[in-house]
């Protein structure tokens, strides 16, 4: 029924997908030879010839990312130019374009909406990778292919490196005698007789100091070590610019933005634009309250000069004594396992979908597996990676590994996808305790989980996540991150994990009380990375300073508090230099507008926990993938377009 997760002859990935790629190319050419091609004896088996490379080579790219050593590191390096000149060499190939666009033409008429589909996103697709060019362009194309997935790749790792190279030993009790005690108890050890407490850089241990570190010049160490990670990475960016330049420009674009909205919903780069500043606008005024508030309460201290370092501790102090609300109260009532089987629950209650573990093989003792079923059958499966580890890449993510579809022969193919994050471990002593705010990210890797395994489309090409606009992919992704907030979705979970006693409806109050602390602030931050991606990719920024000086001029422009001089935040910013986000990490608050206003439509029916409308949501958003467009499917389900007005007032922003 699902392929397992098996790597056991791993290093030898090179030799087996050469031969996998050698014997795609035979079977296209056979393809091509086709005298009366058709929809079915064409762009099916074109189609099952492209899945089934993408899942061969996605476990040993995701393991990279999950178990990283000098073995993966290897195999990923030797597999990355056999893929990358094979998805070159066929992108590139006239005959399979001449080929699609001969069937489109033909046959367009008996084609259902899928297939027409399926055929559109292939044709631009084929366009916007120069198939229409001479051989020397192509050529060079293939070339800066191959070079952009090295940088991407050495990006990520250098990254991966210096976090795990820095840690901050602590000797004195009195900078961390305000740190919780699950986050010491992780930090703590013993060396010559005596207690020390070890910080680094990943996620969990970083957010403890930053958030609770008593010292000030502590806090400031270790914040100066996280925004200036992996300086080489400066040079690496001004080489993908270039090299991205480089390629649009040979496809005939005027820019990397430019070229980027061609597979997006935005129809130009000033619509883009023109939407964050006015976002940027509409939250101003209330962010510079938020931050005055923090500046005035720092001064109790005798902090009259607050810095980025101070933020997030003294943010923390105020949110305690506006809303009484102290995270370290709620970890106990949020262990793992208890969060995971009450969120099964949930989506049970909401989506009528049934999580039942079971015992296949994993990349690691703590993954956990899940066959999901509906209406009691099997439907896809969720391989689920939460905790920190130092050879995993910091972050949270979805992976898409299988798609569902209908086969050639009529035979139903399951899904399959991994969501990973880095929440705090679990050890022989410690259960692993989540902060409110990891919850939401569990619900956020689980909402682009959701949409890419509850398809039932039957061409894999635009199944699940595969074909959706990348400015909308956030969509059903934030849109189930708003259900961690509700009172009885909370109370599921929420229950503490030595006395099952559940979360008090007060202390739940608190949590929704506090959900909009400082959302003004937290907009203009999404805002500032947002504009300087974009920004970044509409023209050639050549050198680091002219980079560092267009993020100095978004800064002064729209931050409340300037970082310090040092912070070098983009040599970080993998999502654009390291992931898929390059010119649209602008998607976040364009999908986000969607998420809002389709979660309002259960507001306002009175009931939250609306499995009519859930279902609804399943059966029109999630179940039809990348088939239709994401306007369209929003329509379809709300009878409406979406308004930006949702956003502002869920986040408490306008009333």
């Amino acid at each position: 029924m699902f392929n397992e997760f098996n790597l056991e002859n791993f290093e030898n990935s090179k030799i087996e997908l050469e031969t996998l790629l050698n014997s795609s190319r035979k079977k296209i050419d056979e393809l091509l030879v086709i005298e009366e091609k058709s929809y079915e004896n064409f762009v099916k088996p074109y189609q099952e010839i492209g899945e089934s490379i993408n899942e061969f080579i996605t476990p040993i790219f995701h393991i990279d990312s999950v178990k990283n050593s000098e073995i993966t590191q290897k195999v990923y390096e030797d597999c990355l130019p056999l893929i990358s000149d094979y998805e070159t060499e066929i992108s590139q190939n006239d005959n399979i374009y001449t080929s699609l666009k001969d069937i489109q033409d033909k046959s367009y008429t008996s084609l259902n909406d899928i297939q027409k589909k399926v055929l559109e996103n292939e044709i631009r697709d084929f366009k916007l990778s120069g198939c229409h060019l001479d051989n020397n362009k192509k050529s060079r194309l293939k070339e800066l292919n191959l070079r952009l997935s090295e940088l991407s790749h050495k990006f990520s790792q250098n990254l991966l490196n210096a976090t795990n190279s820095y840690e901050m030993i602590i000797e004195d009790f009195e900078d961390v005698k305000e740190i919780p005690q699950s986050d010491l108890e992780l930090a703590k050890f013993e060396e010559e007789g005596k207690t020390k407490y070890k910080f680094t850089l990943q996620m969990p241990s970083y957010i403890a100091y930053i958030t609770y570190g008593t010292n000030r010049k502590k806090r400031e160490e270790i914040y100066k070590a996280y925004t200036t990670r992996a300086p080489e990475n400066g040079k690496l960016i001004e080489e993908i610019l270039k090299l991205k330049d480089e390629e649009v420009k040979i496809l005939g674009f005027d820019n990397y933005a430019s070229y980027s909205l061609a597979t997006k919903m935005a129809n130009s780069e000033e619509e883009v634009v023109y939407f964050l500043e006015e976002l940027a606008k509409k939250g101003e005024h209330r962010a510079l309250e938020e931050i005055e508030e923090i500046k005035e309460f720092a001064k109790k201290d005798g902090i009259n000069d607050i810095k980025s370092y101070d933020l997030s501790y003294y943010s923390e102090k105020l949110k305690k004594a506006k809303y009484d609300l102290d995270e370290e109260y709620y970890r106990p009532f949020l262990e793992q396992n208890s969060v995971l089987n009450g969120f099964f629950n949930f989506l049970y209650e909401v989506f009528n979908i049934k999580f039942t573990q079971t015992n296949a093989k994993t990349w690691d003792d703590k993954v956990k597996v899940f066959n999901i079923s509906e209406d009691d059958k099997i439907i896809a499966r969720i391989y689920i990676d939460l905790e920190a580890r130092s050879d995993k890449r910091g972050g949270a993510w979805m992976n898409n590994w299988h798609s569902y579809y209908i086969d050639k022969n009529g035979k139903e193919q399951l899904p399959t996808a991994y969501i990973v994050c880095n929440f705090p471990p679990s050890t022989q002593n410690t259960v692993s305790l989540l902060r409110h705010s990891d919850v939401v990210t569990l619900f956020h890797e689980m909402g682009h989980a959701l949409h890419h395994l509850l398809s039932n489309v039957s061409e894999p090409f635009v199944s699940g996540i595969s074909g959706v606009a990348w400015d909308v992919v956030e969509f059903p992704s934030q849109f189930l991150e708003y259900f961690a907030y509700d009172k009885e979705v909370l109370k599921l979970f929420s229950k503490h994990y030595k006395t099952a006693e559940v979360l008090s409806d007060e202390a739940i109050d608190r949590i929704i009380a506090a959900k909009n602390f400082q959302s003004s602030l937290s907009m203009l931050r999404q805002v500032e990375f947002a504009l300087f991606d974009f920004m970044l990719h509409q023209k050639l920024y050549t050198n680091e300073d002219e980079i560092q000086k267009l993020l100095d001029g978004i800064r002064e422009k729209y931050s409340v508090i300037k970082p310090p001089k040092y912070n070098k935040f983009q040599n970080g910013f993998s999502h654009i230099f390291a992931g898929g986000y390059a010119a649209g990490y602008y998607s976040y608050k364009w999908a986000e507008v969607l998420s809002a206003d389709a979660f309002y439509m259960f507001i306002d029916s009175g009931k939250v926990l609306n499995r009519e409308l859930a279902v609804k949501y399943k059966n029109i958003v999630l179940k039809n993938g990348g088939s239709k467009n994401m306007d369209e499917l929003f329509f379809e389900f709300a009878n409406r377009k979406p308004s930006v007005d949702s956003l502002l007032k869920i986040d408490g922003i306008i009333s």
